[in-house]
């Protein structure tokens, strides 16, 4: 494709007039959404908002009602090799006999196509994908054998064997001990240094502003989009999570941010 036929190509992710519906009710509705190249951003908001829907939309799990995606200007077809994905642990399963080296080389069958089977060298990446993880002791381990943690990170590694620009992941800390938490998103930000771009679903609001530079705020529409110190608002915070959560806004920018006492016994106090 010509470069003047690219929309938005400077753009990491873009989405525009995107609705998605679920029989007659709007899962996202007229999404307008701007992502540039080497942030880490995180995608927050409260549950039902649509956030992993939005993933699967733009990766063309979910057909939309309306609207269209584009990844460095192209549609998700045309990009597939640049992308990295991690569904969330609960849509994975897990007692699948396979070994974690073998889950990770899946990774890479994208790139070798239907008729070449991974051989030493696509082996190789796999082990080093999983090196990277924390994981290279347990190649050969069952995943069904493998700890939540310990299996977050096998799918970490094969979103990771794939060199991609782009990596989408679906609450990639849910469930997960510190330790894994902390070290996947080191990891993350690692591929943010070298240019890459991670687009995360994310639940913890205590961890948004430190973890991620970019920041979505979602509730079927985008309620807020931008860098996090223009985002993460109290005002914008309201917005999002209505009266579902009460008084989230600590640390947050605006003139009525709590202190970290007053925020904890709000949210002690949050509607489920």
């Amino acid at each position: 494709m010509p470069a003047s036929h690219l929309h938005e190509p400077e753009l990491a992710l873009h989405v525009e007039d995107l609705t998605v519906s679920y029989g007659d009710r709007p899962a996202l509705w007229d999404i307008d959404l701007d992502v540039p190249p080497g942030v880490l951003c995180g995608i927050v908001g409260p549950n039902g908002a649509g956030k992993s829907t939005l993933l699967k939309t733009v990766l063309g799990l979910i057909p939309p009602a309306a609207g269209h995606v584009r990844l460095f200007g192209r549609p998700y077809a045309a990009q597939r090799r640049r992308v990295g994905y991690v569904p969330q642990r609960s849509s994975v399963d897990w007692e699948f006999p396979t070994s974690a080296l073998d889950v990770v080389t899946m990774g890479l069958y994208g790139q070798l196509g239907w008729f070449r089977r991974p051989g030493r060298a696509e082996r190789a990446r796999a082990r080093a994908a999983l090196d990277e993880v924390g994981m290279a002791p347990l190649a050969d381990r069952q995943i069904s054998e493998l700890s939540g943690g310990q299996q977050q990170r096998v799918f970490l590694a094969r979103a990771l064997v794939q060199d991609a620009d782009i990596y989408f992941l679906d609450e990639p800390m849910a469930g997960v001990d510190a330790t894994t938490e902390r070290a996947i998103i080191e990891l993350l930000r690692g591929l943010r240094d070298r240019g890459k771009t991670a687009i995360v679903v994310h639940h913890d609001l205590n961890t948004v502003r430190s973890y991620f530079d970019w920041l979505v705020l979602l509730n079927v529409r985008v309620v807020a989009q931008g860098a996090m110190a223009e985002t993460y608002t109290a005002a914008n915070l309201r917005r999002a999570y209505g009266g579902q959560v009460a008084l989230l806004q600590t640390g947050a920018s605006g003139e009525d941010e709590e202190s970290p006492d007053a925020g904890a016994a709000a949210r002690e106090r949050a509607v489920p």
